[in-house]
């Protein structure tokens, strides 16, 4: 039971095949293969290539999957989409299910986390997207907000924290820092791990709904010019 895994939400741009089928020794499925390209503005190049060398070193071609799980952020505006869009032309044109993960939640899954966590992923303007986590599960709904304006202290939201957010914003949140770069944008095992049950069971397919949480920077203008003879 093969998924391709897609996530766009982050300036990190990945790819990588699971088979579902298969519990690992730590839990959720086996990871077949991971391709990540950290290119904040290379989301729309760097994908296709991504999902041909995830799928050539897994050893499998499209006909090969089951399913695909895509991480639906929070992310900007222009690189979520394009993974979001992505996965949703690769489920129809292949007629196999997709199935859609907070981002925030695969880190929080990839960790070994302490009771209460808190990840927060770089959203630019100087603000993160971010969610806590206790006992591994999310306390309420992903949001985005200056480091500084956290609501109450971070030291009493969380025992420690972790995402690229948090590393860029350490010295505002001042938490401890769980010191693994590999856990600052959402890896395909986390991804995997919380679809692999809908996978499994052949859920339908889910609409890929992306958590933008404000609009992008891109807006209409609001009068056309006037060009002069």
């Amino acid at each position: 039971m093969l998924a391709l895994v897609i996530d766009t939400s982050s300036a990190a741009v990945t790819a990588g095949v699971v088979d579902c089928a298969v519990d690992t020794a730590q839990g959720g499925p086996r990871v077949l293969s991971e391709q990540v390209i950290v290119n904040a503005r290379g989301h729309g190049e760097r994908l296709a290539p991504l999902i041909r060398q995830a799928l050539a070193e897994a050893g499998a071609g499209m006909i090969d999957l089951t399913a695909v799980i895509a991480g639906v952020g929070p992310g900007p505006f222009t690189g979520l989409r394009v993974g979001l869009v992505t996965a949703a032309a690769i489920s129809d044109a292949r007629g196999i299910p997709a199935y859609d993960v907070c981002s925030l939640d695969a880190i929080a899954a990839g960790t070994v986390e302490p009771r209460r966590l808190l990840v927060a992923t770089d959203a630019r303007r100087r603000e993160v997207y971010w969610a806590r986590y206790v006992a591994g599960r999310r306390v309420g709904e992903p949001a985005v907000a200056k480091p500084a304006d956290l609501p109450g202290e971070a030291e009493e939201l969380a025992d420690a924290m972790v995402g690229a957010g948090a590393r860029l914003y350490a010295d505002l949140l001042r938490l401890p820092l769980l010191d693994d770069v590999d856990h600052d944008y959402p890896a395909v095992r986390g991804l995997g791990l919380l679809a692999a049950d809908r996978v499994r069971s052949g859920a339908p397919t889910e609409p890929l709904t992306p958590l933008y949480l404000r609009r992008p920077d891109a807006v209409e203008p609001v009068a056309s010019k006037t060009v002069s003879q």
